[in-house]
């Protein structure tokens, strides 16, 4: 009997060290590690860092099939950018890698430690900019919206390829 697969997004930033890097080793563990099947990634955006002075960041999203929990997948995000030596210090500080659980199925979560939709993508481009590109025709459960649409209500200009 086989396992019920669920798509899902996540984001990929970086701003410190190769961080080009960084974001392609991270969709290769993810791609290594059973119950995720990374289905496909965005390019990568240089985008203006939000929070304290730091350098830009380079950003993207993914999509993903899997067969583990929403919680599972967060673990392994947390696990990953561990192991890409993220050190976190202050909110909103530079890092070698950000991974971000956005979109899971039509899932709406809302646990201390994990709110599904994330509840920021709806306001950063640096989120919503590559997402489209992916998954444009994704409606997000919260107010059934393509993320397309949703992209149309940012300023996305400080986000380049």
């Amino acid at each position: 009997m086989s396992q019920k697969v669920f798509k899902t997004a996540i984001a990929l930033g970086s701003n410190l060290g190769n961080t080009q890097a960084n974001l392609e080793t991270a969709l290769e563990i993810l791609d290594q590690t059973p119950g995720v099947r990374v289905e496909t990634h965005s390019s990568w955006y240089q985008t203006k860092a939000v929070g304290p002075p730091q350098p830009d960041y380079l950003n993207g999203c993914a999509i993903l099939q899997v067969t583990i929990t929403p919680q599972d997948l967060l673990n392994t995000l947390l696990t990953i950018e561990n192991k890409l030596g993220r050190v976190r210090t202050e909110r909103w500080g530079a890092r070698t890698l950000d991974l971000d659980l956005l979109l899971y199925e039509q899932l709406i979560l809302n646990q201390p430690d994990l709110q599904i939709p994330h509840p920021r993508m709806y306001e950063r481009a640096f989120v919503l900019v590559p997402l489209a590109e992916i998954a444009g025709n994704w409606r997000e459960p919260l107010q059934g919206r393509l993320i397309q649409n949703l992209l149309q209500e940012v300023d996305n200009s400080d986000v380049h390829l």
